[in-house]
């Protein structure tokens, strides 16, 4: 066994990382160290490292194998990433401290000149026969960035099996080790717990919480926006609604897409609102940039037409199937231009460190996704940096902004029904809008129509940070928001919850000063404005088809026709669309008649 210690590598440039954040640079951080040196003392075939976006995975994985090679533990590398523009950013970095990687390799022998491969899991897929080979005729070392996409399909996980089984050695690394589905991942230990649920292991764990600590993250500040958004429906039905309040999954998710609509007025109101925040971390943050993350290129290519508007210059556009994608990319990172609008190219990995302000304008809403793209902003170059990211009020993602500290693993073995798609209430839900769907006389089923945005307006909600929520509802271009969009971008995280606190009691004070009449939104707290969860919604909608079935035996009337009276007199959408307020009003609606009859 070797056992040298891994005081610093051998041939590390002291340039390298090119951006280290403040008073790391030409030196290992102490979780690198920690890291390199229980794999020195163990000398492990496989070694998963967690650490959170930002910190550094990179510089720990080169630096780790050029004292591999150095060691003649292994004669070659072979680096695994999941995009094109990945692996040629890990064949520069490799470059810098004397690691010659082929981003281009695809068969054949490797020239003599490189020390190894960069390649992508999609490419490991298609030839996974071609680097077995290759994992066999030298001793490899194989870097799996990002190991959990080679579970994001069977045949990748078999095909990163079949080619990598045969080498030497295997490091996996990851800024976020949980899927959302029970695909094991190749290489990954699983250890059962008590309650007899499989979870991965890893051996070596560097959270965003002590990142956060070391001063290795930036703070992240999350700026949520509410407002009534109004969308016509399949059924062809209007419905109108305030994002925040509570919803079935299927109106939140419409709503979602109608805020995000470019054509309303949200997204305009949302980005002025994210370059005023541009405009003061600038103050402090010269070349500060903004990323605005899209659901699809034609919304890319609109948002970036509204920041042209607002600002008067133009975005950068990104989309992931354009050859020049990656070189743009490569171009922001180094200029000074404002703002960047991508479609999920940009949303892990990809280091673009002076980006500090972030637009979360996509419906995706997996843990997953939203702790990649929020990873995208929390790299720090000097102390005191924050980052600010703008939200829709929807109650997942609020849900992942107050557990960005969480450190999660990937779970095997979790219970799961057929259709339940990664929602623990989803067969219940399912259940009850096939109960409504038979009991509901006119749900216009017969003539659906596409799904249409109708109007959107935009309301500055509330700020999370640090698991705690501040600030009151307030209108976009009010002093109110202001205040909280003027937040200096250089202050240590204690600052940041300091001045949070006296923002939103100086809010609180200059409201109660108000006369009633003047109050034109619902100014609460945001502490006491909870959002209700799923599980919550659900009791509510059981608990208006048990009145409406008691109802049903005293008054002699089918479900269907009581449940169509009830929308007559209370108004709103069937009760699988209808919100909590509306649900509880049908309630004691449906109360009013049954004691009426006694």
């Amino acid at each position: 066994m070797v056992t040298t210690t891994a005081t610093s590598s051998h041939h590390l440039s002291p340039a390298f990382p090119g951006r280290a954040p403040w008073g790391t640079a030409g030196k290992l951080r102490a979780w690198q160290q920690g890291a390199m040196e229980k794999y020195i003392q163990e000398q492990p075939r496989d070694f998963l490292a967690v650490a959170t976006p930002g910190a550094g995975k990179t510089t720990f994985a080169l630096t780790l194998a050029s004292w591999l090679l150095h060691h003649h533990v292994v004669q070659q590398v072979t680096v695994v990433a999941p995009t094109e523009h990945l692996k040629k950013q890990w064949a520069a970095a490799a470059a810098r401290i004397g690691i010659k990687l082929d981003p281009d390799y695809s068969a054949g022998p490797l020239s003599k000149e490189y020390d190894g491969v960069a390649i992508t899991y999609a490419g490991v897929g298609v030839r996974p026969m071609l680097h077995r080979n290759r994992s066999e005729q030298r001793k490899t070392l194989v870097i799996l960035d990002e190991i959990h996409h080679a579970g994001d399909s069977k045949s990748w996980g078999e095909a990163c099996l079949e080619a990598f089984e045969p080498a030497t050695r295997r490091l996996a690394l990851t800024g976020t080790p949980f899927r959302s589905d029970t695909n094991p991942i190749p290489f990954v230990t699983y250890e059962e717990g008590n309650d007899g649920i499989r979870r991965s292991s890893a051996d070596y764990t560097y959270g965003y919480g002590n990142a956060l600590g070391d001063g290795v993250v930036r703070p992240v500040i999350f700026l949520s926006y509410s407002g009534n958004m109004r969308w016509r429906t399949k059924a062809g039905d209007e419905i109108a609604a305030r994002l925040g309040e509570p919803m079935t999954k299927d109106a939140i998710s419409q709503a979602w897409r109608t805020a995000l609509d470019a054509k309303g007025d949200w997204m305009p109101n949302v980005l002025r609102a994210a370059d005023q925040r541009l405009t003061e971390v600038r103050k402090s943050i010269p070349d500060a940039g903004g990323l605005v993350i899209a659901s699809d290129q034609d919304s890319a290519r609109s948002y970036a037409k509204l920041i042209r508007e607002i600002t008067g210059t133009k975005a950068t556009v990104v989309l992931s199937d354009d050859t020049g994608a990656s070189n743009r990319i490569d171009e922001f990172s180094e200029n000074n231009d404002r703002w960047m609008v991508a479609v999920r190219m940009v949303s892990e990995g990809v280091d673009v460190p002076r980006l500090a302000v972030g637009v979360y304008a996509t419906t995706i809403s997996t843990p997953l996704f939203f702790a990649q793209a929020v990873g995208r902003f929390v790299r720090s170059r000097r102390r005191g940096e924050t980052a600010s990211v703008f939200l829709p009020t929807i109650p997942s993602l609020l849900g992942f902004a107050n557990e960005m500290e969480v450190e999660r693993d990937h779970v095997l073995d979790r219970p799961k029904k057929a259709g339940e798609d990664e929602d623990p209430y989803a067969e219940s839900e399912k259940e009850m809008a096939e109960a409504e769907r038979q009991q509901d006389e006119d749900t216009g089923e017969q003539d659906m129509l596409p799904f249409e945005a109708l109007e959107s307006d935009a309301v500055f909600d509330r700020v999370l940070y640090n698991s705690a929520e501040f600030g009151m509802q307030a209108h976009p271009g009010s002093e109110e928001e202001q205040d909280y969009l003027g937040i200096p971008g250089l202050l240590e995280p204690d600052q940041v919850q300091l001045l949070l606190q006296k923002r939103q009691a100086r809010q609180i004070a200059h409201s109660r000063k108000r006369p009633d009449t003047e109050a034109d939104l619902l100014e609460l707290p945001a502490e006491r404005r909870p959002v209700v969860s799923h599980k919550e919604l659900l009791e509510l909608r059981k608990q208006l088809n048990t009145m409406v079935g008691a109802y049903v035996h005293q008054s002699g009337k089918p479900h269907g026709v009581i449940h169509t009276e009830l929308r007559r007199v209370c108004g709103g959408p069937p009760s699988a669309e209808a919100t909590a307020g509306q649900i509880r009003e049908r309630i004691k609606k449906v109360q009013e008649w049954a004691t009426r009859m006694r």
